[in-house]
């Protein structure tokens, strides 16, 4: 380790002595945060999710893949019953793995009702959306524009409802042609 006598902490920019360290001119103060990352990044972890209130998040280029769960054919999974509050009755399916949700589904016994068609697809919508989430949460899937679009399209259940008009909008910003999206897309029987 090479000190020099006063620079700035690449780390916290204190003007202070500075010691090359895992690549940085770090203080001594920073020299033990690289210390403790490098050597007990549990501990960070933990400590971090306690004073921050959320994980540590790595960036998705530094996820481990061999960290990731594939999802099996079959889930374990849970139905709730709500009703909202006019009065309409609501099924709601929490697929998990591992005990974690990874997939939410919603119906209605009132889904051949046309007034319900537009507030179906919107939550139709949500909950393929939410899934995504839960699966990059849970599982480590990787969460990308392309996948967002081909649910926000899976959704649409005519031209010009609220997923449809997303769906043109954010796919302005693919790099992906529409024709290549849409292929992808299977429709449930």
């Amino acid at each position: 380790m090479k000190d020099t006598p006063s620079s700035c902490c690449q780390i916290c920019g204190a003007e202070k002595k500075t010691t090359a360290t895992a690549g940085y001119q770090a203080c001594a103060t920073c020299r033990v945060i690289i210390s403790n990352i490098k050597n007990h990044p549990q501990t960070i972890h933990k400590l971090w999710a306690k004073l921050q209130d959320q994980p540590v998040q790595l960036p998705l280029n530094h996820r481990r893949e061999h960290d990731k769960i594939e999802l099996p054919d079959v889930l374990d999974g849970k139905r709730y019953q709500t009703i909202d509050r006019e009065r309409n009755k609501w099924y709601l399916s929490i697929s998990e793995v591992e005990g974690k949700p990874v997939e939410v589904f919603a119906s209605t016994a009132f889904d051949r009702d046309h007034e319900l068609q537009s507030r179906i697809s919107n939550l139709t919508t949500i909950t393929r959306l939410i899934s995504l989430m839960l699966r990059h949460i849970f599982l480590n899937e990787t969460l990308t524009l392309e996948k967002c679009l081909k649910q926000i399209k899976r959704s649409s259940r005519q031209k010009n409802d609220l997923p449809d008009m997303l769906f043109g909008v954010l796919n302005r910003y693919s790099d992906i042609p529409v024709d290549d999206i849409k292929q992808n897309i299977k429709r449930p029987a």
